[in-house]
């Protein structure tokens, strides 16, 4: 399946919540979507989920006290769907925090977001604050994102609109 980077946001109803369920190898791991700070990274969140994208990739990453990281298809830390999302850089890095990854600064001077690799926080990790996008809050699974360790399986995410 091919993915592009979204242009526009997708048409979020208002009043909804819109929920990333991602089933891993250690459980659950339940991130509300913040479709109101960060509309063109849910946007892309939602169509690589629901195209079966992470299906089968792995966390790749895995620093403790810091993040988990996935969302690669190379495994390497440098793969992605081919393009980049603008920067939509206003929440805080809380503990659960779901974020984009990105290149650095030298080579990526807007803060382009990975088209596809994401992390969740471990910690609260204030000083990544205004550095990178924060697009969703770990609402439930917490104790399954500190399980997971590097090469565990996303075996597959569902969008949950409530």
């Amino acid at each position: 399946m091919q993915f592009s980077e979204p242009t526009k946001a997708m048409a979020f109803e208002e009043g909804k919540t819109y929920l990333a369920v991602i089933h891993t190898s250690k459980g659950d791991i339940t991130c509300e979507l913040n479709s109101k700070e960060a509309p063109l990274s849910a946007t892309n969140f939602i169509m690589l989920a629901q195209g079966g994208f992470y299906n089968g990739l792995t966390f790749h990453r895995v620093v403790p006290n810091f993040v988990v990281q996935g969302g690669d298809p190379e495994g390497t830390g440098r793969g992605g769907p081919g393009y980049t999302v603008p920067a939509e850089i206003k929440l805080a890095h809380q503990q659960g925090a779901l974020a984009w990854a990105r290149l650095s600064d030298n080579v990526n001077p807007k803060k382009r977001s990975s088209g596809s690799q994401f992390y969740i926080t471990l910690e609260k990790i204030p000083y990544l604050d205004g550095e990178y996008t924060v697009f969703g809050q770990t609402i439930s699974g917490m104790d399954v994102v500190k399980k997971i360790e590097q090469g565990d399986v996303i075996k597959s995410v569902d969008i949950v609109i409530k």
